[in-house]
């Protein structure tokens, strides 16, 4: 009877034994928060359907303007990386601990333009242009905590037409915001970024970098992050043979490489 249930059992136990191995489960997908500066709507959301396709994680993009995301890190936003459109406020937070120091790094410098509604009638391609009694309303962002605004005051600054054009001036809460007051008509001109400026409402001339302080752009993986090795990566993909290319389509100048004169 013995010999009898040892036959019956063998069976059993051999194809147990020879079964698939276990293998450990795949690691579920990281979502990633980038708090990024509205200049960059346009390139990091070509950017990060990219960085999705070829590891399987997910970005989610809060775009604004850089003083406003750096006062919400401050106040314990949950984000993974901050990618400004000024590295003064990324060299802030880092001194405050709020960025960890080791991954602040330079990605891109950044370019204004004269935008114009082409339906308002208005021609402008010098910031001399502005003076015309035509134009009622310039539109730039607010250069309270909006580097793009600060670029484009320093720029009407150094033309010599800030005092007389101010009383036009109307202000958007990022440089995305006031793109959109120039491509709905609310404000016939505007300054804005090159990187958000090719669209179908408006026509752009380029404005001498040698008016403003350069907008030199860096991102930093936020300090209370929970996935600060992804956010790594994500910064070192922007920054990568695949990030790069997307970067300069967008009309920024790259660390490493020289200023050109893009065209519209």
């Amino acid at each position: 009877m013995k010999r009898l249930l040892s036959l019956i059992l063998l069976p059993a136990l051999l194809l147990t034994g020879c079964g698939p191995a276990s293998s450990s489960p795949t690691p579920a997908p990281v979502e990633l928060t980038v708090a990024a500066a509205a200049d960059l709507q346009f390139a990091f959301t070509e950017i990060g359907a990219l960085y999705e396709q070829q590891t399987g994680n997910k970005v989610i993009f809060s775009f604004g303007s850089t003083g406003q995301l750096a006062q919400q890190i401050e106040n314990g936003a949950p984000f993974d990386l901050f990618a400004a459109a000024n590295i003064s406020f990324v060299d802030d937070l880092a001194k405050k601990n709020f960025v960890d120091p080791d991954t602040v790094v330079h990605y891109a410098r950044g370019r204004i333009v004269l935008a114009v509604n082409r339906a308002s009638g208005i021609t402008a391609t010098s910031l001399n242009d502005l003076l015309s009694d035509k134009i009622t309303h310039i539109a730039i962002a607010n250069p309270e905590h909006a580097p793009y605004g600060v670029a484009a005051k320093e720029a009407l600054q150094s033309a010599g037409v800030w005092d007389q054009v101010k009383p036009k001036i109307v202000y958007g809460e990022n440089v995305r915001q006031t793109l959109q007051f120039i491509q709905t008509g609310d404000a016939q001109v505007g300054i804005v970024s090159l990187s958000v400026a090719n669209v179908p409402e408006i026509t752009w001339s380029l404005i001498d970098d040698s008016l403003h302080n350069p907008l030199d752009q860096a991102l930093a993986v936020v300090s209370s992050s929970s996935h600060k090795e992804e956010a790594r990566k994500f910064a070192a993909f922007i920054n990568g043979p695949l990030g790069r290319p997307i970067m300069r389509k967008y009309g920024f100048v790259l660390p490493g490489e020289a200023i050109s004169t893009p065209t519209p």
